[in-house]
Parts: C-alpha cells; structure tokens; sequence
C-alpha cells in the first residue's frame, strides 16, 4: 500500500505528453491521488484517478486544491482556428489554472513550452511561449519547472505535415543535430517532469531538451 500524501494535478491528459505522463503519475509511488482536468471524460478508471469535466472558459469559477500541478496543454493555431484562441489555449489557460491552484496551495508547477520560447520573439508561437513562462515565473511557485523540449516525436493521431518532414530530415541528419536540437521522444518528457517533481531545486527550473534524454 502506497504511503504517498501529496495528490497531483494534470491538464492536458489527451494530448501526447499528457497521455504518456499521466501513465506514470498512475503507476508512481508519490501521489495518493491524481486528478485530471478534461473538457470530456477519458476511457479510463483507476482508483487514484479523479476525472474532473469543466469548462475551460471558467477556470476562475474553480477551487482546484492539489500539491503538484502538471500542464502539458497545447495546440497550434490551425488546430485552434485562430491566433486568439491559440492564445487562449498555451497561455491564458496555463496561467488561470497556475494562479487558481497557487491560491488553494500547490507548491510546484511544471509546464511544457518549447524551445526557442521568447516573449520578445519575432515568432507568434515562441512569443506565447515566452509570455506564459514570464507570468509563471511572477506568480511566486516555490518550485516552478518549465520544460522546453525540441521536435516531439509520439503518436499524434493526426498528421501535420511541416512536423512530418521535419521529423524525417532530423532522423536522417540525426548525426549532424546537436543534442539540444534533436527530436525526442514524448515518453521523455513526461519522466522528465515526474523526476523533477520527485526532487525538485528551489524557485525556477529550466529544462531544456538536451537535460530531458
């Protein structure tokens, strides 16, 4: 029987790091429960698992009490229709559900950005990036760890076609790529975030790609 005493947090948990990382906040030692925040519920049971149906558009509305908080939201802006709503999904989200649970007492927040994240990026993308990560850091976390993995490689179960090409150019030059520019692996992010979790250094963690392999 688990000793576990802190519960855990996690939005995301349909797209490709949060699939993978929730397998792991299910199976890991550290948490007496785990809840996730959905739009629809998940094909899933489990008796530490706590599915949470809300409305996105009314996070303030919510008391999200939690220890630990795992975000690993994000879109893209075809996918999202627009630059507003792109927006709204990687930065005004993440931030709403940062300052929430801040609030009601979690003590570690950890996000996936992306490398090259840059408010003052000349790239729409990197610019969100950049924004979301300085309102972070602002909000005062004890333990803030941002993640700015390369190229994702997983199951997407959709096709994008600029990622597609530029996953086959980096696995042919693979030999060539730097290590911190390399594709890699969703399933390495995800532990990448629990190990931080388990141990995690005081005030603002940067994790880039090549500190995930």
């Amino acid at each position: 029987m688990s000793t576990a005493t802190k519960s855990a947090l996690l939005v995301g948990a349909s797209g490709l790091v949060g699939q993978s990382l929730l397998k792991l906040l299910l199976k890991s030692n550290n948490y007496n429960k785990v809840t996730i925040l959905v739009r629809r519920k998940l094909d899933l049971e489990h008796p530490l698992l706590e599915q949470k149906v809300i409305d996105f558009d009314n996070i303030n509305e919510l008391e999200l009490k939690t220890d630990h908080v795992f975000c690993t939201l994000g879109t893209t802006i075809k996918t999202a229709g627009s630059k507003e709503s792109f927006k709204r999904v990687d930065e005004d989200y993440p931030f709403q559900i940062a300052e929430n649970t801040f609030k009601n007492g979690a003590s570690l927040f950890a996000i996936v950005s992306s490398m090259g994240a840059d408010k003052n990026s000349s790239f729409f993308y990197n610019q969100v990036k950049g924004q979301i990560e300085e309102k972070l850091e602002n909000i005062g976390f004890p333990h803030l760890g941002i993640f700015r993995p390369s190229m994702l490689l997983g199951d997407r179960g959709e096709t994008r076609i600029g990622e597609k090409i530029g996953k086959i150019f980096m696995k042919g030059f693979d030999f060539l790529i730097p290590k911190k520019y390399k594709a890699i692996h969703v399933d390495k992010v995800a532990l990448a975030m629990l190990e931080y979790a388990k141990r995690p250094s005081k005030g603002l963690s940067i994790i880039e790609s090549d500190k995930m392999f």
